[in-house]
């Protein structure tokens, strides 16, 4: 091709128009990207974006949120502490952070009782939470406890082998007990016969599987409570009700003999066959978008009888091939007998029950929450089985979420339903010591030999040429 004159400034015209044209483009992408956020997060876990529980509390802020950084000027801290905030002002533009030096402002520090390097102030309509660990968990529940306003108090009965809300025993409540204080629910103790009294300010009472009979006076203000619209969980285990008995006839409920044993826990590598598994839930409040598979060993089965005042709900059911075995559970080979007046599946496990708030009691019962209508709702829970929210077993499957959905709904905070708990994830590598034995030889041994022979190998052919 010859090149004349007017080729090589047609050449020259094609180049400045596309340099135009690039420039242009780059430009439009430029401002484009001022305009709109388009972010990825292809991380396991989605470590860098809020979970979905984090999401759906920050979704429920109707004004802004005013975080107060206080650390010091250390880079490493203060990155670590903007990156995690900007997850959430990303998410929701309403939440603004500031940072102050502590060594320079300690009046301020003093007066907010900040007492950790890194410790967060968060603001929200006039009420204010410290989080002193800026990570999702601690900045999530912190927000929720800004968002309920008022005050929620669990009380749970003591002095009959109740399982408590304090102790780390295997049988006892501890973990959960701690998840309510994250939460922003106050879980306290109460002994009748030390106090003869339930609180006023008590959102629910917990009947934590009693295992020694209650005393026909401690019933009696039991009933009393109930009677003025308190709300309850009871937590039956299988076997006695020890004294409660009154209350099973109040709420037009009927504990079944025996303890419910379900053959098909064996497909999911479930060996006792005492361990139930709920796998399906109605639709009902408390169990708003719940579908985790939950677990509940040595339950007892539940089911209505006689008219009452509450309208009672199934919220919890087993598997058809589950059964109520009366006999012993040491058998090899466990079946079912109808002739022992054993019911064959599915068998309800928890009930919900709920009636109407005469207008007196609904005058006088408290609210969860500031500047908002008192409950007209009374709220019952009786699960039969306790042992789900035991420590031993509050990690698996849904139990855990399950127990925060009943607290919740029973609490007359709906908003906070289908919420899961924020858990840290696990990201330890457990290996058996045959498979680190292997990783050690392959890494330290065939892979270190394996590049000295290509080595030699190497310098022996090219010492021949």
């Amino acid at each position: 091709m010859k090149i004349n004159a007017r080729t090589h400034l047609e050449i020259r015209l094609q180049n400045l128009a596309f340099l135009c044209l690039f420039l242009t483009i780059t430009g439009l992408l430029g401002w484009l990207s001022t305009r709109y956020v388009a972010e990825f997060d292809w991380t396991a876990g989605n470590r860098n974006t809020l979970s979905e529980a984090s999401r759906k509390v920050v979704d429920l802020l109707d004004s802004p949120v005013n975080i107060t950084v206080f650390a010091r000027e250390e880079k490493v801290l203060r990155d670590r502490i903007k990156d995690q905030l900007e997850r959430y002002q990303r998410y929701n533009k309403s939440v603004t952070c500031r940072f102050i030096n502590p060594d320079t402002q300690p009046t301020q520090v003093r007066e907010q009782g900040i007492t950790v390097d890194g410790e967060l102030l968060l603001e929200y309509h006039g009420h204010s939470e410290k989080v002193q660990e800026a990570n999702e968990s601690g900045i999530t529940n912190a927000l929720q406890r800004l968002l309920q306003g008022g005050e929620r108090r669990l009380v749970f009965l003591e002095g009959h082998g109740e399982r408590s809300p304090r102790n780390k025993g295997d049988a006892d409540m501890g973990q959960f007990g701690d998840e309510m204080t994250r939460k922003g629910i106050t879980a306290s103790t109460l002994n009748l016969a030390q106090t003869p009294a339930i609180p006023e300010n008590t959102s629910a009472l917990v009947l934590a599987s009693p295992r020694v009979r209650l005393m026909s006076g401690e019933v009696r203000l039991i009933q009393d409570y109930l009677n003025k619209g308190g709300n309850l969980l009871w937590l039956q285990d299988a076997g006695d009700a020890h004294g409660l008995e009154p209350l099973l006839q109040q709420f037009g409920l009927k504990l079944l003999p025996g303890v419910i044993v379900d053959p098909s826990a064996q497909l999911f590598g479930i060996n006792d066959p005492t361990f139930v598994m709920v796998t399906e839930y109605p639709p009902h409040p408390a169990m708003r978008g719940f579908s985790i598979m939950t677990l509940f060993p040595m339950a007892s089965a539940l089911e209505t009888s006689g008219k009452t005042d509450f309208q009672p709900t199934p919220i919890l059911s087993t598997l058809r091939h589950a059964w109520t075995e009366t006999g012993s559970l040491k058998e090899t080979k466990l079946q079912f007998d109808a002739d022992k007046g054993e019911r064959q599946g599915p068998l309800v496990i928890g009930f919900a029950l709920a009636r109407a708030r005469p207008a007196s009691q609904a005058n006088n019962a408290g609210s969860t929450a500031e500047n908002t209508a008192p409950p007209q709702e009374q709220r019952i829970a009786v699960i039969g089985d306790g042992d789900f929210l035991a420590n031993s077993y509050l990690g698996e499957g849904g139990n855990l979420n399950l127990g925060v959905n009943l607290v919740n709904w029973l609490t007359q905070d709906d908003r906070f339903i289908n919420i899961p708990p924020l858990t840290a994830t696990d990201r330890a590598l457990n290996l058996s010591p045959i498979a680190s034995i292997a990783i050690a030889i392959v890494f330290l041994i065939l892979l270190p030999l394996l590049f000295f022979v290509s080595g030699a190998v190497i310098w022996f052919k090219r010492r021949k040429r």
